[in-house]
């Protein structure tokens, strides 16, 4: 199965060429890459002779823009193994531990959050504006005091303040708490549980699975 991104292209007549040029480019590997990470990212640049290009790859130039990434574990349809999926143990491992001290987390959770919402990268951008390592939207990175949600320590930091919210609103459910992180702690209020959305139930399936996994790699 091979990812359609989109392709849209401006004629080229005498009558437009002062109009852009945009070409995308086709996935030949499907949406699973070998390392089972999905390939959710649409890469835009622009080329020397001025072209717009649409990719799922990443560029060589680092003059590109990330138009699209959802959030990791929140597709229902996802092929992935969960449990057997590769961990990120040791990735930015001073800056969750600080974050879990601060926040009185289990650093396994922040860990498994993180992974669940952008497999560890740190230049993710979902198509709702969620930016970063814990995903934090706009509005939700400046209540945090986050002024770059695309630094990894202010990004753990303030998501792990979040999330630390979220498990006090819902008296140390961590469950609830990630539905919440998901979908906002109004959806999980109006529900009185985890909303019934396909993507949040998926989504606190595969962190709870994450957070036990990470739970089990620490005590080894």
């Amino acid at each position: 199965m091979s990812l359609l991104l989109f392709s849209s292209a401006y004629a080229q007549d005498a009558s437009e060429k002062s109009k852009p040029r945009i070409v995308a480019r086709y996935s030949d590997n499907g949406i699973v890459s070998r390392e089972g990470l999905e390939k959710l990212k649409i890469y835009q640049y622009q080329q020397a002779n001025g072209v717009t290009v649409f990719t799922d790859k990443a560029p060589v130039s680092n003059s590109y823009q990330i138009l699209l990434y959802d959030c990791f574990a929140c597709r229902p349809d996802s092929t992935i193994d969960w449990n057997g999926i590769r961990l990120f143990t040791a990735n930015y491992d001073a800056v969750i531990t600080h974050a879990a001290h601060k926040h009185q987390l289990d650093p396994a959770l922040i860990r498994a959050v993180i992974h669940a919402e952008s497999a560890f990268n740190a230049r993710a951008v979902s198509r709702t504006g969620a930016m970063g390592l814990m995903q934090l939207m706009p509005n939700t990175a400046k209540e945090m005091g986050v002024a770059n949600a695309f630094l990894p320590e202010e990004n753990i930091l303030g998501g792990s303040r979040y999330l630390a919210q979220m498990l006090k609103q819902f008296n140390g459910d961590v469950a609830l708490a990630c539905a919440a992180y998901n979908a906002g702690p109004t959806t999980v209020v109006q529900y009185n549980g985890i909303p019934p959305y396909p993507e949040t139930q998926a989504y606190v399936e595969r962190v709870k699975i994450l957070l036990k996994r990470y739970r089990e790699q620490a005590g080894a």
